[in-house]
């Protein structure tokens, strides 16, 4: 267990916030897709910790998460003041691979999925792409970062407010009509729909991804089997469960079983 002492909880746009842990030892091994799980101060009738991507860290050794109050939990952890110290267990999980020299990594999110891609930006020197889906321009999160990272950033919203109107996974078709002259390889976090969605893309036109599933986790290191997901298995049924915070939260597209 390690101690994470909050330097800054912000508000960044309606009902998304962002907390700043100073958490060295965490930042010393973290990596694209890892995660955290939280344990929110005064809340003592909830025992479960919560669990966050790790959006980014410092070489000072702070790390930043994103979140959306949706309930109690993360409504009492808007709430934590400056200097307020937490528990928190990590780095957790099975992180991202990192884009390889000849690879343009395309990033595929759903709203706040946004912030479990945002490291890989740091291991892409020749830039990228970021796809971003979200009900609304008020759902669009870290635009103007991925941005400032190198990224070309194109938007989908259900609404039109904001790029184009409809799902992310139109973008997705475009992009892989539109780049064949390379070798693309996908990244992706946000809601499971939009996952499979874009699982079943990808392996209809041959081409490899990672997609991380945002499953409630609730013990975050494999002990309760309260996360599992189906994957692909040798078995007489073709599938089995994994575990989402022990064996992912990132599982290669190729992986995951599909329901017919």
């Amino acid at each position: 267990m390690k101690q994470g002492e909050i330097i800054r909880n912000t508000l960044i746009q309606a009902g998304y916030y962002r907390v700043d842990f100073h958490a060295p030892e965490i930042c010393q091994t973290a990596r694209p897709g890892h995660f955290v799980h939280v344990r929110i101060p005064n809340l003592t009738h909830r025992i479960l910790r919560r669990p966050f991507s790790i959006c980014n860290c410092t070489p000072s050794g702070n790390l930043s998460v994103l979140y959306k109050t949706v309930g109690e939990g993360t409504a009492a952890l808007s709430e934590l003041k400056p200097g307020t110290v937490c528990e928190l267990m990590g780095p957790l999980g099975n992180p991202f691979s990192f884009p390889k020299a000849d690879e343009y990594p395309v990033l595929v999110n759903g709203g706040y999925g946004a912030a479990a891609t945002f490291m890989l930006t740091r291991e892409a020197p020749n830039g990228g792409l970021m796809l971003l889906g979200a009900r609304s321009a008020t759902d669009l999160l870290l635009v103007k970062e991925y941005q400032e990272a190198g990224f070309e950033v194109r938007v989908s919203t259900d609404d039109g407010s904001a790029g184009h109107r409809g799902l992310v996974t139109d973008l997705v078709h475009q992009v892989i009509a539109e780049k064949t002259d390379r070798k693309l390889h996908f990244y992706a976090c946000g809601p499971e729909p939009m996952l499979m969605a874009l699982t079943r893309i990808l392996g209809e036109k041959n081409l490899p991804g990672e997609i991380s599933l945002d499953h409630v986790m609730c013990c975050g290191v494999g002990a309760c089997f309260a996360c599992v997901v189906k994957v692909k298995d040798d078995n007489a049924d073709g599938w089995r469960y994994a575990r989402s915070c022990k064996e992912g939260p990132v599982f290669k597209a190729e992986h995951l079983y599909l329901e017919q």
